[in-house]
This record gives structure tokens, sequence and C-alpha cells, in this order.
């Protein structure tokens, strides 16, 4: 199993990434996690005709604004997209005229659906709680070759953060705040907060990604957030557009 980290950063693309976006290839499926502006890059992986699936954690406009670009594919299979409910509403009312191309003129089939909290079935299992942020927010468990990989952004601290990571093989989450930094209003995690979570959780791996753009403005930056990881959970990383990792 591959995982690719399409978009980084948290907020707004910089020239250190583009927004949050990240496909998990294995040998079935195509898993894409938020549609952040890195989504766009897809089609420089995707190849053949598995089927593609999209994770939404909500509808903050950094981690949509890719869909935007799904006019460009031209993929012969059908893409699902699933979100928490209200999403396929929501999406309509964007996806089309005057802001883009409406969903049903694409040139490739998207499915939109809904979904709560709760465990599902959508050829592979995964388990959805909703996060501690400013609007609903998705968390979730992905059970993906006999590995656990959550995916928890725009959150902080909270129960389902932990239950979600419970012994996760890999735990992606987001490192929003710079050590230290106080909360200026809505739920974020700070590098130290992140390698607790994984920490307790038992997770294997910690991989920090979305970087707010506005406070992570060089690479140095990432990897002191890094390192302050890593003095709670040694085995953390920081995420960078580009990055390949097997799992």
């Amino acid at each position: 199993m591959r995982i690719i980290f399409l978009g980084t950063n948290g907020w707004y693309a910089t020239n250190l990434g583009n927004t949050v976006s990240i496909l998990i290839e294995t040998e079935k499926f195509h898993v894409i996690l938020d549609a952040g502006d890195g989504i766009y890059k897809i089609d420089q992986y995707i190849t053949d005709t598995k089927p593609i699936i999209i994770l939404l954690s909500h509808l903050h406009l950094d981690h949509i604004i890719g869909l935007h670009s799904l006019a460009k594919f031209s993929f012969s299979q059908q893409i699902n997209l699933y979100g928490y409910k209200g999403t396929k509403r929501r999406l309509k009312q964007l996806i089309k005229h005057p802001f883009s191309s409406p969903i049903t003129n694409l040139p490739i089939k998207v499915n939109l659906h809904d979904i709560d909290e709760g465990t599902y079935d959508i050829q592979f299992p995964i388990t959805c709680k909703l996060l501690k942020h400013a609007d609903p927010c998705l968390g979730y468990r992905l059970e993906l070759e006999r590995k656990i990989i959550t995916y928890c952004t725009d959150t902080g601290l909270c129960p389902n953060l932990f239950e979600l990571a419970d012994a996760a093989d890999m735990l992606i989450t987001e490192c929003s705040y710079k050590p230290g930094q106080e909360n200026w209003g809505w739920p974020h995690l700070k590098p130290e907060e992140a390698a607790q979570v994984a920490l307790k959780s038992l997770a294997k791996k910690l991989i920090l990604t979305h970087f707010d753009a506005s406070i992570y403005k060089t690479v140095q930056e990432r990897k002191e957030a890094e390192e302050v990881a890593r003095k709670t959970f040694e085995n953390s990383f920081m995420a960078s557009d580009g990055l390949e990792l097997i799992l």
C-alpha cells in the first residue's frame, strides 16, 4: 500500500505546498482523503481502472477547493465521494454555475454520498466519528490490506480522536499550530498534542500534515515541529507535498 501526500498545507497554498489531499493506493482501490487543491495531481498516479473513493473530512474550502479540478480528469471508472450528512446537498449547490462546471456535466461520473458517525463497509471497513472543530468534521479509521490508517484533521483534542487512533498502524493528523502556541479560536493541534494522541493511543507511526500556511512558512519550521513531536512520540514524521510512504 502506497500513501502519497498531494497537499500538506492548511488554509491556502504556498510555495511549500497545496492544500490538504492524500492518495492511498491499494491493490484494489484508490482512496483519496480530502480534496484540497492538491487533488489535481491524482492523474499523475491513477493510471488504471481501480475504484476511486474520496472521503471528505468537512466542507471548509481548503479541503474541497480541489473539486473544481475534477473537470480535467478522464477516468473511465466512477468516483464515489463521501462526506458528513448535508455534504451531497451543499456540494450540488457549489459545484455548478456560476461557480464551476456542474457535477452532471463533468467528463467523469461522480456519485455523492452522505454518511454519519458509525461504521460502514464502502468496499472496505471505515469508522467515522465527529471531531472537535468550528464546523462538523469527521475523522476516519480505515481498514485496508490488514492495516489501520487513521485520518483526523481540523480538530482539537477530544475523546473521538483517541478512539479513532487506537493501535493504528499509521495516524495521519494535523499540525496547524506551532509548539506552545495558544489557540486563536478554532480547535487545532500543536505537534506535542498530536504526539500525545499517538503515544496514548498506541499508534505505530505519526504523520503530521495540514500545516497552517500563515504560521508554517518554511520547511525548517515544519522540521522543528517534527522534532518537538519526537520528544513525546519517537516515530513521528512531518509530511511534505510529494512524500510517498509504503505501509
